[in-house]
């Protein structure tokens, strides 16, 4: 091979440059802190399911819903949690609590980087940016 030290020197430069994330990553303290939610206030204490599945699941739960009440005209949930019964609409159950858009739902999907196609349909709740 004629250009073997020209393409050991691209390899090398290529592995520095493909890695560089992990590297800036590594050196640096950590990433962009996770927004702190502003929970709901309004004397509710209970969500349909547990703080700890809602967290990372809310969103398949919104599409259950969304499919159990368009196709199927299922408009009751069953929290697995704690058995009470709850209306399966954005609007009228999550929103009830979590009213103000911007301070919790955007917060954390802006932060993930995540649009939602939630308002395609819905109507935003009234101050909600």
């Amino acid at each position: 091979m004629y250009d073997a030290g020209k393409i050991i020197v691209g390899l090398v430069v290529f592995f520095v440059l493909a890695t560089s994330p992990l590297w800036f990553n590594a050196l640096t303290e950590k990433g962009p802190e996770a927004p702190k939610l502003v929970y709901p206030t309004n004397g509710s204490t209970e969500c349909v399911e547990t703080k700890d599945y809602m967290i990372p699941n809310h969103m398949d739960l919104l599409n259950l819903w969304r499919d159990d009440v368009v196709r199927k005209a299922k408009r009751d949930y069953v929290s697995s949690s704690n058995g009470k019964i709850f209306d399966m609409s954005l609007s009228r159950t999550c929103m009830d609590c979590h009213s103000n858009k911007a301070e919790f739902c955007d917060a954390c999907h802006t932060y993930m980087a995540v649009t939602p196609y939630c308002w395609d349909c819905h109507v935003e709740p009234k101050g909600a940016n």
